[in-house]
C-alpha cells in the first residue's frame, strides 16, 4: 500500500453549512462537489471532503457514534507565528471554537487549535523543523 492520503473525509451535520464554514475559511469548494449530499475541496496533493455523518457511518458499516474527541487532529502547517495568528483569527472569525490560542509550544514551534461547527480539531502550528516549499508543501527530513 503507498503512503498516502488522497481524501480526508469529515462526517457534519449539515454538508451545506459545513460548506459555508470552509468558503468563510477562503477555501473554494470544487465542481466535484455534489448539493447537499457532499462538497470537496482541493488541497496540496489531496482532498477535503465534506459528507453527512450519518451517512457516512452507514457507508463504513458503523453505527453513529455521539461526536467527542476521537483521537485524531487535522494540522496546517504555516509558515511564520504571524500567518499562524492570522488563520486562527479568520478561523474563529468564520464560526470555529478557539480550543487553545496559539503559543510558543513545548516542541520548539508555535500552535493553536479550534474546532470547526461539527468538532472536527484542528492545529495551526509553525514548525520551524519542518519547512515549507513554496507551495505550501511540508516535506519531512527522510
Amino acid at each position: 500500500m503507498d503512503q498516502r492520503v488522497t481524501i480526508v473525509t469529515l462526517g457534519v451535520a449539515s454538508v451545506p453549512a459545513a460548506r459555508r464554514f470552509y468558503e468563510k475559511l477562503g477555501w473554494t469548494a470544487s465542481s466535484a462537489s455534489q448539493g447537499d449530499e457532499v462538497a470537496f475541496f482541493q488541497m496540496n496533493g489531496a482532498a477535503l471532503s465534506l459528507f453527512a455523518r450519518g451517512a457516512l457511518a452507514a457507508d463504513a458499516g458503523i453505527a453513529d457514534s455521539q461526536p467527542g474527541f476521537s483521537g485524531i487532529t487535522l494540522a496546517q502547517n504555516l509558515d511564520s507565528p504571524k500567518a499562524v495568528d492570522a488563520a486562527f483569527a479568520k478561523a474563529v472569525s468564520a464560526g470555529a471554537t478557539a480550543l487553545k490560542k496559539p503559543e510558543t509550544a513545548f516542541w520548539g514551534g508555535y500552535s493553536g487549535y479550534f474546532s470547526d461547527p461539527d468538532g472536527h480539531i484542528w492545529e495551526l502550528a509553525h514548525n520551524p523543523f519542518f519547512p515549507l516549499d513554496a507551495d505550501g508543501n511540508l516535506a519531512l527530513p527522510e
